[in-house]
């Protein structure tokens, strides 16, 4: 059962990243044409990444919405509601007519159907990694849950792979004519097969056996964990900051700083995160197993000092200009930041109680994102024009690993706990 939810788990979230990623590479080689045309092509771009950032504004409402009723009927409606928002808001998308076409309003619907990607995405990622911690054994928590977060890197090559190909086999002309369309338009069916695999899977165990005990809450669950969980939301904020600013930094700005701060072909940058991204796959459950080994805090630690050191370095090697280390900087920088990413899924889920386990983990993981992920591409793209440099977006990600490695050392360990020994309703 553990490796058919699993499954479940990450076919689903590959879609919803997909999805969400697809936007983020054409904010940077696509949207800035065609949706806000001007004169200055970094302009353009602050605008389409402004719409991107948007998208993270409506995951914390999606993570409060969802986590709710996630905590009340459990974690698998809530899975396939996400996953039809997603699709669907991205298929439409591939047939927005673009400024040219309708002036103003083109925008003005790019910007809303974001704001529902990011409403589905905030309650995506919560439901998915707990229907498999909650399934699997605390001895081995850290590996099986690791899996829905390789579906991040997953969709993200997918995306890659798919505007990679066109970029390959169409002109420029074409591409912007029609072709950026494609991928959009496939998520259709790539949901179709999600929903088939994820309807297959059962209800969550523990979210039964606490439901039989407390079958009503008498108080919203994020009521609940505002009152006793205050203190695990800010830690699970703080924990997000470095992982979610460097993963966009090495996996979005790159296309801006590879085409418009280093003039090479956006190919240069596809190809080098679509390697990343692989190597990233195989690597996210390894860090996984090794935080069930040796703690959620030390593997933890591990990816934010890490990432401190390298993205100096990350820089240096994308301003030789020379696609081998343009790939190899930007390969080391995602298993680094895997180092963060695959202990966390276990690790917030062990910081919750199963009836608030939902909006905690969904609302710790996702408010942060406004604040990170959200701001990430644009302010390094505002420093990149401002300053004619990296070394001041390498400082701003050093920023964020500090305020990560603070939020871990007042973490407590969480590797093996017993989900259902916390089940004291609120707590």
């Amino acid at each position: 059962m553990i490796k058919k939810v699993v499954g479940a788990s990450l076919i689903g979230t590959t879609v919803e990243w997909y999805d969400f990623f697809l936007y983020g590479s054409a904010a940077a080689l696509v949207f800035n044409k065609l949706f806000f045309p001007t004169a200055d092509p970094l302009n353009g771009t602050l605008l389409a990444f402004t719409t991107y950032a948007i998208g993270f504004l409506a995951r914390p409402l999606g993570g409060l919405v969802f986590g709710h009723f996630g905590d009340r009927l459990g974690r698998k409606k809530l899975l396939v509601l996400s996953l039809l928002l997603m699709g669907g808001a991205t298929m439409l998308m591939g047939v927005l007519p673009t400024y040219a076409s309708v002036g103003v309003l083109a925008p003005v619907l790019l910007t809303l159907l974001r704001l529902v990607q990011g409403f589905a995405l905030g309650g995506e990622w919560g439901g998915a990694v707990l229907i498999v911690s909650e399934h699997g054994d605390p001895a081995r928590r850290g590996f099986w849950a690791s899996w829905p977060q390789a579906g991040v890197p997953c969709g993200n090559l997918l995306a890659t792979a798919v505007l990679a190909v066109l970029a390959a086999v169409q002109s420029d002309a074409d591409f912007l004519a029609w072709g950026w369309r494609i991928p959009f338009l496939l998520s259709g069916v790539l949901v179709v097969i999600g929903l088939w695999i994820r309807l297959s899977v059962s209800e969550s165990p523990v979210f039964l056996a606490a439901q039989e005990k407390a079958p009503k809450l008498e108080k919203a669950p994020a009521l609940l964990l505002l009152k006793h969980n205050w203190r695990e939301v800010l830690i699970a904020m703080g924990a997000r900051f470095a992982e979610n600013v460097s993963y966009y930094v090495i996996t979005a700005f790159i296309l801006v700083y590879v085409v418009t701060g280093l003039g090479l072909s956006k190919s240069v940058g596809l190809n080098a995160v679509l390697i990343a991204s692989a190597v990233h796959l195989v690597t996210i459950p390894v860090w996984g197993h090794l935080s069930d080994k040796f703690g959620r805090r030390s593997i933890y630690l591990i990816g934010a000092v890490g990432m401190a050191a390298w993205i100096f370095a990350f820089f240096a090697m994308l301003d030789t200009k020379d696609p081998v280390w343009i790939t190899l900087a930007t390969t080391v920088g995602l298993v680094l930041h895997g180092a963060m990413y695959g202990p966390q899924a276990a690790f917030f889920s062990e910081l919750f109680g199963t009836r608030v386990r939902y909006s905690g983990a969904s609302v710790g993981y996702q408010l942060a994102s406004i604040a990170a992920g959200a701001l990430a591409p644009l302010i390094a793209t505002a420093l990149l024009k401002e300053y004619k440099s990296s070394f001041p977006i390498a400082l701003y990600v050093v920023i964020t690993c500090v305020i990560t490695v603070a939020a871990i050392a007042l973490a407590r360990e969480t590797r093996g706990a017993d989900l259902e020994e916390r089940d004291r309703v609120g707590v």
